[in-house]
């Protein structure tokens, strides 16, 4: 294989990562607004949900695309990894584990629901009293998914993808540093909403609830098209990404990898 050659595959797998990396992060929207706002409300806005007739498959169908959240949400900081930790490896190491922590919080979420739907089925045709005794059982499994939607999206989501990874972002120069600003200025709005919503200023469904989301959405859903359609802009330390991947290329020129300039 010729130098030319091998400079040219190299150019490709950094161009994969992009492409792999922006995917992921639609794919946690693709995921995560279906199950949020599609699927799981006849479960969450009913208290009675537990001995009524239920929409299990639909419950089902919102924690299997929540699965796959998971893996979309832990496969954004794998993925990136090798390549920001260059840039500063405790701050790429603390979005690993904010990415990881934030899936495990949302797990715990899917297994409450799902919980709900086996205790529903299980004790299905109950009546009276017993009956009556179920639907304490459902409001706290429905309020352990409640503060697991609160802590994963409202407190790690906005330290991991908006202040760490929005750092990461536009200190190395990886993406027009105005769109990385749009996770430092989204990461701390969406936890200052976090710390309103936790001590009673206002309720997580409200108005400035969900204006303080905006900045945030916009920034992961940006990310995530710039990376498949531009992939990373020419940077400082994708020369030092090459000589640990081929060490026997001269660093990268600073051209764009995508085959497009920002």
């Amino acid at each position: 294989m010729t130098r030319k050659e091998q400079k040219g595959d190299h150019l490709m797998s950094l161009r994969t990562m992009a492409s792999v990396t922006g995917w992921l992060f639609v794919i946690t929207f693709i995921t995560s607004i279906p199950a949020a706002f599609v699927l799981y409300p006849p479960l969450l806005n009913d208290p009675n949900y537990i001995i009524s007739a239920g929409a299990d498959m639909s419950v089902k169908l919102g924690a299997f695309l929540e699965v796959i959240l998971v893996v979309a949400n832990v496969g954004t900081a794998v993925v990136l990894y090798p390549l920001i930790k260059r840039q500063n490896q405790f701050v790429a190491v603390g979005y690993v584990a904010a990415r990881v922590v934030e899936s495990t919080i949302i797990a715990v979420g899917i297994i409450s629901l799902l919980s709900v739907v086996t205790v529903r089925q299980e004790f299905v045709g109950v009546v009276g009293a017993d009956a009556a005794a179920l639907v304490p059982i459902g409001r706290a499994l429905v309020a352990i998914h409640d503060a697991t939607f609160m802590l994963g999206p409202g407190v790690l989501a906005p330290l991991g993808n908006g202040i760490l990874l929005g750092y990461l972002m536009y200190r190395s120069g990886l993406v027009p540093r105005g769109l990385a600003m749009l996770g430092l200025i989204g990461g701390p709005l969406l936890l200052a909403s976090f710390v309103g919503v936790l001590f009673g200023a206002f309720a997580q469904l409200s108005l400035p609830a969900a204006i303080a989301t905006i900045p945030e959405f916009v920034w992961e859903l940006s990310l995530g098209i710039y990376l498949i359609v531009k992939g990373f802009k020419p940077s400082p330390i994708l020369a030092g990404f090459a000589r640990e991947v081929e060490p026997e290329l001269a660093p990268l020129p600073q051209t764009a990898l995508s085959g497009a300039r920002a």
